[in-house]
């Protein structure tokens, strides 16, 4: 992973965009623009901060995550690339959301109302829209819905199609990479400008960037231990070696842990070996 500086973020990034998004003042006015409603006031709850912590097992970590005074909660995410399955991400967002709104044995009734909302730079659905509104229906009858308060949001920074207003035409440019034209757009690159150069943020990037890469690496010594698991005893030493990128010391300490700790799983040695680097 090409290690990135704060400088080089725009809107479009997911840190930048939740670093922006951490501000009432602009997060409310996002939603209202994007579900055409009044929302008297938002807050963001503990989930927010738990999920901040970590990027937990599958390394996501939501966004936006508010709440308003109508007990409805709001995920907004922010998506560059179409190749991260966005129909099962919402899905394990959702999950995730209501995993954290109820307690073990509450009923199911507490679960609250929430918007899955993904804002893309690219059309996921090649037909143009600027929105894309997703509620169960049922197959037979599309006039039924479930009713089980869940709407899931996808938003097309580069779409033609639809009516929406002018501040969220002008913010869905400026989130494509033109410059803001509106108030709120404006107010948008203010706000991205002063994270750049606050003292705070700029070091949660720092920490939250080197995790990202740790995570990354992580996932690279897991796949290789599993290939020498799967190939070693029926290939010769050298491919071995080119698995382990070619560090005969880090073949050698995989094969000890691998021969050694039976009771290890791929990730608990990638963990061990990442642990020896530092």
């Amino acid at each position: 992973m090409k290690k990135k500086s704060i400088e080089d973020l725009t809107i479009a990034d997911d840190f930048m965009f939740g670093a922006v998004m951490s501000d009432p003042k602009l997060c409310k006015p996002l939603l209202e623009y994007i579900l055409d409603i009044k929302i008297k006031r938002i807050e963001y709850p503990e989930l927010q901060k738990i999920i901040d912590k970590r990027y937990e097992s599958k390394g996501i970590r939501l966004d936006v995550y508010v709440e308003d005074d109508k007990n409805t909660v709001y995920n907004i995410e922010i998506q560059t690339t179409s190749n991260k399955n966005l129909p099962k991400r919402m899905r394990y967002y959702q999950g995730l959301i209501d995993l954290h709104t109820i307690d073990k044995g509450e009923d199911y009734i507490k679960l609250k109302k929430s918007f899955v909302i993904f804002i893309c730079t690219y059309d996921p659905f090649c037909e143009g829209r600027y929105i894309y509104t997703f509620r169960n229906r049922c197959d037979e009858n599309t006039d039924i819905t479930l009713n089980d308060d869940t709407v899931k949001l996808v938003v097309n920074s580069t779409g033609t199609k639809g009516e929406i207003n002018d501040e969220l035409k002008a913010t869905l440019d400026y989130i494509a990479g033109r410059s803001p034209t509106t108030p709120y757009s404006k107010n948008l690159d203010k706000a991205v400008c002063e994270i750049k150069n606050d003292e705070k943020w700029r070091e949660r990037f720092m920490k939250l960037d080197l995790y990202a890469r740790e995570h990354e690496r992580l996932g690279e010594y897991a796949n290789a231990i599993s290939a020498i698991k799967d190939l070693r005893g029926n290939v010769e030493k050298n491919i071995l070696l080119t698995i382990a990128q070619g560090n005969e010391k880090t073949l050698n300490r995989i094969i000890y842990f691998i021969d050694n700790n039976p009771e290890y799983d791929n990730y608990e040695i990638a963990e061990r070996l990442l642990d020896e680097e530092e």
